[in-house]
């Protein structure tokens, strides 16, 4: 199908096959291969790879006529948002059939293995080593801040290839699986009181050398690609309409149930299924309207300025869609749709409280609206660091979009071997005379 097709056609289109094919009483997993065997759960991708080849401005089309008819949309989580994209782009042949099909149709679920204890902001610091052992490569290293480890089939893990290579130039991208005797998940338990990230350990893991992307210290190419979908929200994944996030074994367990009951449980526990996500009633126009700060001059300007903010970052992440769905990586774009998710985020995190007033320090299911006012500005945080901090998204715009000259980057030519980053400043320091 031509990306240039036209959206009433797209939409007719969609919605004559959603008649013939949605059937409540599909299995989750019969119906998610009948998606991906159709392109239209991620219309976006190429029309090789389970997609439909169409244009970023048909999704919204596409989503219409799911919710229009009550369907199930295509399954979710950071393998379909980042992985999928990243292997079509980066990958062979070979892995874009063995991987991206069981992302198109929901049978696996991945997660996201790049930030260490010692490499954050500096992703290509990285200490997390790959040795070459044959057909398979050694893992040793320790990750953090992963989310969905304790409950994914495989993993995105950018480890070190090359010690004698300049850092960025030494890495491996792999699509490791997480079930196996060497890799140990801990839950990492946040002020939120949920435990979305865990720390990981790899000892002597093991990942097949044809699930290495691209070359060898090639990793990097792919980690950017990887990070610039994951700031720019859903511009990877796109499926549409009601798509179930769920990871692992809750999600094998879903395949088996019914698309219609299914449906049902999600419109009911949708907002409890993501703490990060505000619950019907709490958005910054409702909570003004419920206790009497509507016509709060000041309180009006603050409203106004988020509901503009929040429509900008929509507005960015079409863009960042569009890219995608030209087969280009996605750009600084990318930065300022993450940049606005942050501010905004920051602004719903003052405002809330601010428009409950004492109500605003309550927590727990008896606080208002269940405390979902205070978890968000429990998790507000989050948002500046996840995906990249604020301080790294500007660093790529001025540098990518304004033109400025690069920051001081004394270790970018060096062997990896001879830097003094992360937990090798304590290898290398000198023990203190007693």
């Amino acid at each position: 199908m031509a990306a240039a097709q036209g959206l009433e056609e797209v939409h007719q289109e969609v919605t004559a096959w959603l008649k013939e094919h949605w059937d409540a009483e599909l299995t989750v997993g019969q119906w998610w291969q009948l998606m991906a065997d159709s392109g239209w759960g991620f219309p976006t991708w190429p029309t090789e790879y389970w997609g439909r080849g169409l244009g970023s401005d048909a999704l919204s089309v596409v989503s219409q006529a799911f919710q229009e008819v009550g369907a199930l949309g295509a399954p979710g989580g950071l393998g379909q948002m980042m992985g999928g994209p990243v292997v079509i782009q980066h990958g062979n042949e070979d892995q874009r059939q063995r991987l991206v099909s069981k992302l198109a149709n929901g049978t696996e679920g991945w997660c996201q293995f790049f930030s260490e204890p010692g490499s954050g902001s500096d992703l290509a610091s990285a200490q997390t080593r790959a040795v070459r052992d044959g057909d398979e490569w050694i893992v040793n290293g320790q990750k953090v801040w992963t989310s969905g480890a304790m409950t994914a089939d495989r993993g995105m893990l950018l480890a070190r290839v090359d010690m004698d290579a300049p850092k960025h130039k030494g890495l491996g991208y792999f699509i490791i699986e997480v079930d196996q005797p060497g890799i140990e998940v801990r839950p990492l338990k946040q002020m939120t009181g949920h435990s979305m990230f865990n720390e990981v350990f790899f000892t002597d893991a093991r990942v097949a050398h044809a699930d290495l992307i691209g070359r060898p210290g090639d990793g990097w190419a792919a980690a950017v690609t990887t990070l610039a979908y994951e700031r720019g929200g859903r511009a990877g994944a796109v499926g549409v309409g009601m798509g179930l996030g769920r990871a692992g074994g809750a999600r094998r367990a879903a395949l088996d149930e019914k698309v219609g009951d299914l449906v049902a449980a999600a419109r009911a526990s949708r907002a409890e299924a993501d703490p990060r996500q505000p619950t019907p009633g709490t958005t910054p126009i409702e909570l003004a309207k419920e206790y009497g700060r509507d016509q709060d001059p000041v309180a009006r300007q603050d409203v106004m300025r988020y509901t503009i903010l929040t429509r900008i970052s929509a507005l960015n992440q079409q863009r960042t869609r569009a890219e995608a769905a030209k087969g280009k990586s996605p750009g600084p774009a990318s930065s300022i749709t993450k940049l606005y998710r942050s501010n905004v985020t920051r602004l719903n995190r003052d405002l809330g409280p601010r428009l409950l007033g004492a109500s605003g320090m309550l927590a727990g299911e008896r606080a208002p609206h269940g405390g979902a006012v205070t978890q968000a500005t429990l998790q507000a945080p989050s948002s500046s660091i996840a995906g990249g901090t604020d301080e790294v998204q500007h660093n790529i715009m001025g540098e990518r979009v304004l033109g400025l000259p690069r920051e001081p980057d004394v270790d970018r030519d060096l062997p990896f071997r001879e830097l003094k980053v992360g937990t090798q400043r304590s290898l290398t320091r000198p023990k203190e005379d007693t």
